[in-house]
């Protein structure tokens, strides 16, 4: 079956099916021996010559989750079965129920594009199609299908592309007609209400849709599973195949440019039957005269009947037919084998149907209506903030015992995952209205504005009984393309997208401009990430810039204390929110919505400001608050800044707990100089460095801030992360919580009042420069002064910063620089840091105040004097520093499915940047998408594209704008560990066009622009 990526679950079968029953390990003897078995090896060798060219390798592409399918890329099997009208039989689940882009490979590599034309709504085959003109090279005939021929102890070869492998040829003999068909995920697709067949052939992932052939070059069955627990496979038979290729081959007498679109009859009653031997009818109730006549009137050699296993709720057969329920007829005639009640259901859609049944001795008769079992197969899906949802399948609602047509959720996306909808989901309500269909759904969504904040209800089929409500915030417009609904046409093989819409009112801002107007548009103060296909497939939602947020954890490499000198006054600082003159409107406070002011004058604009600081005051003082947090609650905050906190002194640990509860604990500082040790994680993401943390003798997992006595703030008491690693694949992420100390903030806030000079940026509806921050961009780490007189550092030295700083007695050792910073040929690993302007340095503190003096000195060219020990020798240094503002990446483009930035500082401290032009780093890429398919993964540089240079993200614009869809593109690029590469994708706009989010700091917002789509070019 599909390669390790898209196996249907045989590790999860393996489970299910391991213990063996005694059915199971029947064995059987054929006596005399068939014709089939004594074919010589010439034999097989003429066969398998006439097999293997019509035998195609297919790379499949799941475009979008959807149904039992998920996202992804794969390789499976097919064969042609119609030469002159290009028909390919394969496995449903290769087919896909969804969206897939798909390609078939013949024998001499030559590669041409299919589509789907047919999949069957519940048994494992589809069809796809190809133009036969487009094969010029290869001789070969079309595999004819004999389900006739398939007996127990036929020796037989299957014929596909095993793990992976081009070609491959299993040998196996037929042991068993009457399997039960193979139960893979309790989530996904299974096949039910068909005999399955089993075979000793081993097949593996890569095998799926391959033919099971006879000696005479016939198919005889199609392969569809194994079990991963021993050697065991299991194929299809192909009488229903035979019946659904005749209405295909019926259709049209040969390919044309446009396949035309065939509905093939198939009924149901949403029940699933299973095939019990007599003794066990017996014991349900089935009485001695009904088993002879049904033994008379059945083919010799049956065994069995078949029993009702479960019947769908709101089914046609709910509350008529009931598991345990023996079937004895289907319109009079008795019926014992799935074949014949799949025909009399398939000829008999939208009529009426007698069943006679006994249940529990008692002969019971009904008239069931048979169901169109297409029309509870979902053909469309609402695509929104990266989730997909439809209506439930027929395969799913059979899985989780739900009525069919309910809102699923088969892909969360980003806005259904941050309110903590799981996949799976089924939506019962939303915006407080009961929802039943997604036609509902859809309605309620076109009314809710952008940030709204509205509950959602759900169940899943693991707590059915119990509905959970969270709360939904609408995702911004800027993220992702507005809502669209895909459409399925069987005619192209393409899901059609249209706007979910008739015009934009979702999702579109409630605020008006600010170009020359008295009011600034509000926004929600909610933060928003991007949730797309990880390096590592997880739940986790990060940022552009790598921030994640995961449990963590990390190791400090200091605890020296600093001393505190009492002499030194106390500073404190009253920090409050500040009108510029023209500033003509404010933002709420509260969290849970947005608000528009328009304001005449400044003054009027400062009293709304003490009404709402007032009001959230009132509302957060609790009457049981300790004394800390009634100070601190209030939006005026006092912050003491000297002096430093040290080893013994009492703080109080005021913040939210996780179930957002005020939360106050008197705590006592253990090290107010743990210096952080976090090491890169295998994604380069966010992680502090150069940063001295405040530890408490308390293991408090909530966030807050530390205080005096008199609710002065100290230090803000914050998580960081951290990945553990075990062994060579394995690692763990974890959080932890230490104290930042209040300098390292007071610093920024101090520029940010003062209107420093920098990039305006909208801060709570208020526009402010965004303060430049010059810093010395290496990496360091602290050596206590007894080892680094090991590695020859003189007594001169270690005397003097023994002298600055009594308490740490360290030195600061350079652990690498960042890639493309002013230091990075400079300094170099294991240089100690011993004095900036023939200073004494300690401490990190000690660099940053140097690097803040050098913007308060008109003449300077922003290098720091540095005095450095390296490999036994003092050295004196001028090394630049770097100046960075906050806001961090401004611009990312999405291509093919992978999204492309300038590289983040995380990357940048692994200490490489390609010398063709580092602009076009690949931070991320989406599951299913072109990227996925041809493998241009995370952590790589684009250095061309077709021949051209990409040096920088306006040049690979240029470039990729050019290309057309369904075009095959060269791509050079360069991975971290400087590997370089050459690979060729295919663009799909259909899918995946072109796009770029930029942000605009005038309005804090980040606005998405199409590059490149399907029949359109905007940029």
């Amino acid at each position: 079956m599909g390669d390790p990526l898209e196996r249907l679950g045989s590790e999860a079968m393996g489970l299910v099916e391991g213990a063996s029953t005694a059915k199971d390990e029947l064995c059987m003897e054929i006596d005399p021996p068939f014709r089939e078995n004594v074919a010589t090896a010439e034999d097989w060798r003429r066969a398998l010559n006439k097999v293997v060219p019509a035998v195609v390798v297919l790379r499949t592409t799941a475009c979008r989750a959807f149904d039992t399918e998920s996202a992804g890329a794969s390789y499976a099997t097919g064969f042609v079965v119609d030469k002159h009208r290009g028909i390919i039989l394969t496995n449903r689940h290769v087919v896909k129920p969804g969206p897939v882009v798909a390609e078939a490979t013949f024998v001499n590599r030559e590669e041409i594009p299919v589509h789907p034309i047919y999949r069957d709504p519940v048994h494992d085959f589809g069809f796809f199609c190809y133009d036969p003109g487009a094969i010029q090279f290869l001789s070969y005939e079309e595999i004819p299908l004999a389900p006739e021929a398939a007996c127990v102890g036929l020796e037989i070869r299957v014929v596909g592309n095993d793990s992976g492998e081009k070609v491959s040829i299993l040998a196996g003999t037929l042991a068993r007609l009457d399997r039960d068909a193979p139960h893979y995920k309790k989530d996904g697709y299974n096949d039910f209400n068909t005999f399955y067949m089993q075979a000793a052939s081993g097949t593996k992932g890569g095998s799926s849709g391959s033919p099971v052939i006879d000696w005479q070059g016939r198919a005889v069955a199609l392969n569809a599973g194994s079990k991963s627990s021993s050697a065991s496979a299991f194929f299809l038979p192909l009488e229903r195949v035979v019946r659904a290729l005749r209405f295909l081959q019926k259709g049209s007498d040969s390919y044309v440019n446009k396949w035309e679109a065939v509905t093939i009859p198939r009924g149901t009653l949403q029940v699933t039957f299973l095939h019990k031997g007599f003794d066990e009818t017996r014991r349900l109730g089935l009485q001695s005269e009904t088993e002879q006549v049904v033994r008379h009137a059945s083919p010799a050699g049956e065994t069995g009947m078949l029993v009702v296993d479960s019947v769908v709720p709101g089914g046609p057969a709910h509350k008529n037919l009931e598991p345990g329920d023996v079937l004895v007829r289907v319109n009079g005639e008795v019926v014992t084998q799935f074949l014949k009640l799949e025909t009399l259901l398939d000829d008999s859609v939208n009529q009426s149907i007698e069943l006679q049944t006994e249940r529990g001795g008692t002969s019971l008769t009904v008239n069931l209506v048979v169901q169109d079992l297409h029309s509870i197969t979902p053909d469309y899906f609402l695509e929104v903030s990266g989730a997909v949802i439809h209506p439930l399948s027929y395969q799913q609602a059979r899985n989780f015992r739900f009525h069919c047509g309910l809102v699923y959720v088969t892909e969360p996306g980003y806005m259904l995952f941050r309110a903590g909808v799981p996949r799976h989901a089924i939506i019962k309500k939303f915006a407080g209205k009961e929802i039943s269909c997604l036609e509902e759904l859809i309605a309620i969504l076109f009314k809710l504005s952008r940030g709204a904040r509205v509950p959602l209800e759900y169940i899943s089929y693991m707590d059915r009984h119990r509905r959970k409500s969270v709360l939904v915030t609408i995702d911004r417009h800027e993220w992702y393309a507005p809502p669209q609904i895909y459409t399925r046409d069987d005619s192209t093989g393409l899901w059609i997208a249209k706007p979910a819409f008739q015009s934009d009112s979702l999702l579109l801002s409630p605020g008006i401009n600010d170009a020359g107007s008295l009011a600034v548009q509000m926004f929600s103060m909610s933060g928003e990430a991007n949730c797309m296909g990880d390096l590592h497939q997880s739940n986790n939602q990060e940022l552009t810039d790598g921030v994640t947020s995961m449990e963590t954890n990390c190791e400090d490499t200091c605890d020296e204390t600093r001393p505190r000198d009492d002499s030194v006054g106390t500073k404190k600082r009253r920090v409050e929110e500040e009108l510029s003159a023209n500033t003509n409107a404010v933002a709420d406070c509260t969290l849970l919505e947005t608000r528009e002011v328009k304001l005449e004058d400044p003054n009027t604009a400062q009293n709304a400001i003490l009404r709402d600081f007032q009001g959230a005051t009132a509302t957060a003082t609790a009457a049981n608050a300790s004394f800390s947090e009634r100070v601190i609650e209030p939006t005026l905050v006092m912050f003491e800044t000297e002096p430093a906190l040290r080893r013994g002194d009492s703080v109080y640990l005021v913040g939210l707990s996780r179930s957002l509860q005020a939360t106050s604990r008197k705590s006592i500082v253990t090290n107010p100089c743990a210096a952080l040790n976090i090491g890169s994680a295998d994604c380069p993401r966010y992680r502090a460095t150069n940063m001295e943390v405040i530890e408490l003798d308390t293991g408090n997992t909530f966030s807050g801030a530390l205080t005096d006595e008199h609710g002065r703030v100290q230090a803000i008491w914050g998580s960081f992360s951290t990945q553990l690693k075990f062994g060579c694949n394995t690692s763990e992420d974890h959080q932890f919580v230490r104290g930042i100390p209040i300098y390292a903030i007071s610093q920024v806030l101090d520029k940010i009042i003062s209107g420093a000079k920098g990039p305006p940026l909208l801060i709570n509806g208020v526009r402010r420069p965004m303060p430049l921050v010059r810093i010395l961009e290496v990496e360091l780490y602290p050596t206590l002064l007894s080892k680094a007189r090991s590695f020859g550092l003189g007594d001169d030295w270690v005397q003097a910063l023994v002298k600055k700083d009594p308490i740490r007695r360290q030195v600061l050792r350079v652990k690498g620089c960042l890639a493309g910073s002013q230091a990075e040929n400079l300094l170099e690993q294991g240089d100690m840091i011993l004095a900036i302007d023939k200073e004494p340095v300690t401490c990190f503190h000690d660099i940053e105040t140097a690097c803040q003096a050098l913007d308060k000195c008109d003449n300077n060219d922003g290098k720091l004097n540095l005095t450095i020990f390296r490999q036994g020798r003092e050295i004196d240094i001028l090394v630049g520093t770097d100046v960075r503002d906050g806001n961090g990446t401004t611009r990312v483009i999405n291509w093919c499915g992978c999204i492309v930035q300038d590289p983040h500082p995380a990357v940048r401290a692994l200490g490489f940047l390609p010398e063709e032009g580092h602009g076009v780093y690949v931070a991320r890429w989406c599951h299913g998408s072109p990227v996925h398919r041809y493998g241009l993964y995370a952590l790589q540089w684009i250095l061309e594209v077709n021949g051209k240079p990409t040096p920088d993200l306006d040049a690979f614009v240029n470039v990729t704008k050019e290309l057309e869809h369904g075009e095959f593109v060269r791509v050079r690029t360069v991975h971290l560990n400087g590997k370089p590469r050459v690979l060729t994708l295919k663009q799909d706009l259909h899918y995946w066009p072109t796009w770029e989010l930029r942000f605009n700091p005038e309005t804090a917002m980040w606005r998405r622009e199409t590059i490149k789509a399907l029949g359109c070019t905007s940029i």
